[in-house]
């Protein structure tokens, strides 16, 4: 290791807002003071289904190019781990690179999935007019983020990983010299906002071939039907056959293009991708207690022991914390889990049906990682 690497040191600058997230800087230093790594951890918090939690999140890893592959990340990594473990009992990778970070304990718990939305199909369902505006479409602005804040949180109550958005939020994609930012269609019934979409932020230039709805919230299933045709409408003036909404196939959108005939892509990345952690397993078990007897008494096992709680906690059940976060955020159902090896203890069985039916269930919809909460 170079002289200048000699006596590498450890900081954390706490507390500054960037786009609307609490963000804390870990930084390694030489003792002179020249950077060596740094990373964020970003606060939000975070579903697991009915029940949110503080949760911190890993972004912006980067190593000076003059200490690369001298294990200075790895370093770096395992000393925020220690602080974040003081703060929060859960910590996630909204993109995470393949064969890096499971050595830190993390694990893919969300697949990538998006809809394919034929324009074609969303004119015979408008009975065949595109030429006509979609009445009640216009564009949006940040007076609307409050109504945007309200229904995003309605409609994603009980879905795991997606935000708790608290009233400051606004992650949409500012405007700068070269980058149009976020579009923002906006729905409105009489005076209340009743659905709107996020269209990919894009730059100035750039060849239109496509276009991607970042994401796409509505009040009901006719609002739902009316956001499509808006943005079919705008493709068919572009000349595109096909658009993408990255929202789950069981969201109220994704039910109501299904209902005109769409495709659903989503897949399974083996490393990598939208990761997580568990870091204090006995008090994130705690904390979506309320949740896992949500789940148990839809299934009509509400009367459960504590001895059933303890052995969670206590790693006697689900021993593994990977299978544990899979199995918590629905990327993974008790049936699975049991498919890949993990033991259940017999008695256990049904609760753990209950508590882990996997995402996509009436209890439990699909975990999913909208576009404007990952960083």
């Amino acid at each position: 290791m170079p002289e200048h690497e000699e006596g590498v040191g450890y900081t954390e600058v706490a507390d500054q807002e960037v786009r609307s997230l609490r963000v804390r800087y870990c930084r390694l230093h030489t003792a002179g003071g020249e950077p060596v790594a740094e990373l964020e951890a970003l606060s939000f918090h975070l579903r697991f289904g009915a029940v949110a939690v503080p949760a911190e999140g890993v972004g912006g890893v980067e190593t000076q190019p003059a200490f690369r592959r001298q294990g200075h990340m790895s370093r770096l990594m395992r000393q925020a781990l220690v602080g974040m473990a003081q703060r929060v009992d859960v910590v996630f990778v909204s993109d995470g690179i393949e064969g890096v970070y499971e050595s830190f304990g993390f694990v893919t718990a969300v697949t990538e999935g998006h809809l394919v939305v034929p324009v074609r199909n969303v004119e015979q369902a408008a009975g065949g007019d595109l030429d006509t505006p979609v009445p009640g479409i216009r564009s949006g602005s940040p007076a609307d983020l409050p109504a945007m804040i309200c229904l995003y949180n309605t409609a994603h109550a009980q879905r795991p990983w997606t935000h708790e958005r608290h009233s400051g939020w606004n992650r949409l994609i500012p405007r700068t010299t070269w980058q149009p930012g976020s579009q923002t269609l906006i729905l409105q019934a009489e005076d209340a906002v009743v659905g709107y979409a996020v269209l990919e932020g894009r730059a100035f230039g750039d060849p239109l071939g496509s276009v991607t709805v970042d994401e796409l919230v509505a009040e009901n299933a006719a609002a739902a039907r009316l956001l499509l045709m808006a943005i079919a409408r705008l493709c068919w003036k572009l000349r595109l056959s096909t658009f993408t909404v990255r929202e789950p196939a069981d969201s109220l959108p994704g039910r109501v293009a299904r209902n005109m005939g769409c495709t659903y892509e989503q897949r399974f990345p083996p490393s990598g991708g939208m990761m997580a952690a568990i870091l204090n397993r006995s008090s994130l078990v705690r904390n979506v207690e309320p949740e896992l007897r949500r789940r148990a008494a839809l299934q009509r096992l509400d009367k459960i022991s504590a001895t059933a709680f303890d052995a969670l906690r206590h790693g006697d059940l689900v021993p593994d914390d990977t299978t544990l976060i899979r199995l918590l955020l629905g990327y993974w159902s008790a049936d699975e889990a049991y498919a890949h090896g993990v033991p259940i203890p017999e008695r256990y069985r049904d609760l753990c049906a209950a508590w882990f039916p996997g995402g996509g269930t009436q209890s439990l919809p699909t975990p999913y990682a909208h576009r404007l909460d990952r960083y």
